[in-house]
């Protein structure tokens, strides 16, 4: 099944060859995990701070348990700091 990643800041570097505009369609097997995604391109877990499946905010907790299905978009972000 194929999903979309979208990666912010400094974690686009970790997108596969051919990404543009910071995403990337990727073909993953049923049952796939945000962690799993997050393990299969390398990103370091603790620069994986806020986790969205099309919009939806999920928690840490849910990341190894929450399956994508086929078409979903899996959003990152770094933890960032503004002021």
């Amino acid at each position: 099944m194929k999903v979309t990643v979208k990666l912010y800041a400094l974690l686009d570097k970790y997108l596969p060859a051919g990404a543009s505009n910071n995403q990337a369609e990727i073909e993953v097997p049923p049952g796939t995990t945000p962690a799993a995604i997050v393990a299969r391109l390398g990103l370091p877990a603790e620069y994986c701070h806020l986790v969205l499946i099309n919009g939806l905010f999920v928690p840490p907790a849910e990341r190894t348990t929450r399956a994508l299905e086929h078409g979903d978009h899996l959003a990152i972000w770094p933890p960032v700091a503004g002021g």
